[in-house]
């Protein structure tokens, strides 16, 4: 039998993606220095933030996947979410104060939050299930390559700004404009066939399958000890990278968990989810050991790349996975909304548990409680999710 192509919209999402994450991660990089350096906020206010950001974007997302699929429409709300993410972004430029930043990041991710889950669903919806790891992986991947490229760019404007972080702040908006863009035009909605039968008018726990159950659990416990990257940007300065240099760090980065994101998305079709999502557990434990115990600049640089690899094994393979595990596809927008929202919501705690262990305690521990919760989620799903 010949193949199926992969539907248009794979791609066009893809390139939304890719022009959302130029602008995001011209931002993100130096937003942690931005913070400490030009508003002199701690240490903990900056876990404390982006633990908010990423706990306001979860509690969306299970509505937004709820609602997707009772509209039975994805197209509309991905609209809605990237046009509010966009919008936020200029008022970076005008920030004083910490809560300026943090209302900022609150707009973002309350865009995204909207938007994730029916994105995900309209990946899943175009895309048979022989080809969901290879489908979500060049999702993912575009969205490396947009994260790559956004550094990148605020590497070279930054020496003729003179280094100031607020005009690249304002020229990330316009890549972002672009995204929204394409949606307008080129992005499709996928039909579904009403069936009274199956009408999604309320929901509860009761819907969803045991293995789809325990892999959320799992994952809870994993993201507890997934803290945002930026403390992973703050360990490599505290190592010796100059800051010149943090947006060619995270540029190697994303380059990496851009060209790992398809062959290893493919990779999960063959071997399987559950092994590659077992293996992206290990290496991310290793990568925060790493990160733990690392004394000179070259083990940044090993470790983050490694980092990337990680990157490639997990996101776009979970979702994936999700797709796999959730039996009644009528209700898929919302089941991915609860992988969200669950993730989102651990990343809050992860964040703050973070910078309190690296505060009380050092880097040390910090970085190899995260390592501990890795490991002990692999061995959890090795025990309880045999398919």
């Amino acid at each position: 039998m010949k193949k199926r192509k992969l539907d248009r919209n794979i791609f066009t999402l893809g390139l939304v993606s890719l022009f959302t994450d130029i602008s995001s991660q011209m931002i993100y990089p130096l937003l942690p220095i931005f913070l400490s350096s030009v508003l002199g906020m701690g240490i903990v206010f900056i876990g404390l933030l982006e633990g908010i950001a990423e706990a306001t974007a979860s509690i969306l997302k299970v509505f937004s996947g709820w609602y997707s699929d009772r509209l039975k429409k994805r197209k509309p709300i991905i609209f809605l979410g990237y046009s509010l993410s966009t919008l936020g972004k200029p008022f970076l430029y005008l920030a004083t104060l910490g809560w300026h930043v943090l209302i900022v990041r609150f707009i973002d991710r309350v865009g995204k939050g909207i938007r994730t889950s029916p994105r995900d669903a309209l990946v899943a919806d175009s895309s048979l299930p022989e080809q969901r790891g290879k489908a979500f992986g060049i999702q993912r991947a575009m969205d490396r390559i947009g994260a790559f490229l956004g550094p990148l760019i605020a590497f070279a404007i930054l020496p003729l700004l003179n280094n100031n972080l607020r005009l690249v702040f304002l020229l990330a908006f316009f890549p972002a404009l672009i995204a929204v863009l394409i949606i307008i035009f080129f992005l499709k909605d996928k039909p579904h066939v009403r069936d009274p039968s199956k009408e999604l008018k309320s929901f509860s726990l009761k819907d969803l399958n045991r293995d789809f159950k325990v892999f959320i659990f799992i994952l809870a416990i994993f993201t507890l000890g997934n803290s945002s990257d930026a403390f992973l940007i703050l360990r490599a300065k505290d190592l010796g990278v100059k800051v010149v240099f943090i947006p060619i760090l995270w540029l190697m980065y994303n380059f990496i968990s851009s060209a790992t994101s398809i062959p290893l998305g493919s990779f999960s079709d063959k071997l399987g989810r559950r092994k590659t999502t077992l293996l992206g557990f290990f290496v991310y434990g290793i990568v925060y050991l790493g990160f733990a115990f690392s004394n000179s600049q070259s083990s940044v640089w090993f470790f983050m790349g490694l980092y990337g690899v990680h990157y490639g094994l997990s996101e776009g393979v979970l979702r994936a996975y999700v797709a796999d595990l959730v039996e009644d596809k009528s209700i898929l927008a919302t089941s991915y909304g609860i992988y969200h929202t669950v993730v989102g919501l651990c990343m809050f705690p992860a964040s703050l548990i973070m910078g309190i262990l690296w505060q009380s305690f050092g880097p040390h521990v910090a970085f190899s409680f995260g390592a501990a919760l890795s490991l002990v989620a692999a061995v959890l799903l090795a025990i309880f999710i045999r398919r």
